[in-house]
């Protein structure tokens, strides 16, 4: 007589029941992989603070963060350096839920703001303020606001055809951000050398001379969104499974998705506006997050984590490792990203996606 012997599948999922009778479903592996990449974030941070021209340990930058160092100390770190990571980290994070969003809404692992336009479209703005006003950095940051919400929602108003698809969207983003790309390169060739080389310098994406000007707008935003966009999670999980799905289990699918998308174009253009154009982040840190978790859905608060992680990390990588010579951190990223993009490209042509 034959036994067969079934495999035990480890359970990763947990249900958490309150005294209330509310029903909280956790994923072990999920909740191990945020706080795994909270605490590299905060990691890279506290290494981040302590990195430039007058080096801090570790121990330092930890007594100083607590209001016990010296004058000198808390100067530094404080007024020159906590303020750059704490853009990198909001920066970070929010490219990294937005593109988390536009991937989910599309169900394309290309649907990320870099390939649809919306950074370029930031730049646009910024270069219009820059150009054609010599405006403030003030200035600067609303344009590349308002840029990243026309072009957000030209993307959507084009796209539109008895809803929003996800093919669509990407192929519409794609030819909005040759169209926005080209208006780039004229408006550079119109500026004087002296805003041209300011422009590209902002184009580049970087954290250089970063302050709290750009930390507590970009922190309110964040405080707002993404509560609202944690407390649509479930909603747009189900969307995954297609409109006519969705409708059927009481979603209001156009509803959900207009809503998300405008909240992702606003973190997006945000992120723009207060670190430039920093490419590839919004794309990545969704895919990393999901290969991670192994779960599915859109894993936005993994990938929440993962795009901060990434962005101080690779701010770290520029300052380090490569001597005197410091980069910009979009300079890493597009590195990264561009080799990412490729070795996704194949991945998806060998499984016949593409």
């Amino acid at each position: 007589m034959k036994t067969t012997v079934k495999p035990t599948v480890k359970a990763t999922n947990r249900a958490i029941r309150t005294p209330g009778g509310l029903s909280v479903r956790l994923d072990v592996r999920a909740f191990t992989v945020v706080a795994l990449l909270l605490l590299a974030a905060l990691a890279a941070s506290v290494l981040l603070i302590g990195t430039g021209d007058f080096p801090i340990s570790v121990g330092d930058v930890l007594k100083t963060l607590v209001g016990n160092g010296n004058a000198g100390q808390e100067f530094i770190v404080n007024d020159l350096r906590l303020p750059r990571v704490l853009v990198g980290l909001l920066v970070g994070g929010s490219l990294g839920l937005g593109g988390a969003l536009f991937q989910a809404i599309s169900r394309n692992p290309l649907g990320s703001p870099d390939i649809l336009g919306l950074g370029q479209g930031a730049t646009a703005g910024a270069l219009v303020v820059i150009v054609l006003m010599s405006g403030s950095a003030a200035q600067v940051t609303v344009g590349a606001l308002v840029g990243g919400l026309v072009t957000g929602m030209a993307i959507y108003l084009l796209a539109w055809k008895r809803g929003v698809h996800g093919y669509r969207l990407v192929l519409v983003g794609i030819g909005v951000s040759a169209i926005v790309t080209a208006v780039n390169g004229y408006l550079l060739t119109k500026a004087d050398l002296v805003d041209a080389a300011r422009a590209v310098v902002w184009m580049t994406g970087s954290l250089n001379g970063r302050d709290w000007q750009q930390v507590w707008p970009l922190l309110w935003l964040c405080a707002v969104l993404v509560p609202l966009i944690l407390a649509n999670a479930r909603a747009l999980r189900m969307m995954e499974m297609g409109d006519d799905v969705s409708n059927a289990l009481g979603v209001r699918v156009e509803r959900v998705r207009m809503l998300l998308m405008v909240a992702a174009v606003l973190l997006t253009a945000a992120a723009t506006a207060a670190a430039g154009p920093v490419s590839f982040v919004a794309l990545t840190a969704p895919q990393l997050a999901r290969r991670l978790t192994r779960s599915p859905g859109p894993n936005l608060l993994p990938s929440l984590c993962m795009g901060a992680a990434l962005l101080v990390i690779a701010d770290w990588a520029s300052q380090r490792a490569f001597g005197a010579d410091q980069l910009p951190v979009g300079v890493i990223t597009g590195v990264v990203g561009g080799v990412y993009l490729l070795w996704l490209l194949v991945t998806e042509r060998k499984a016949g996606r593409i």
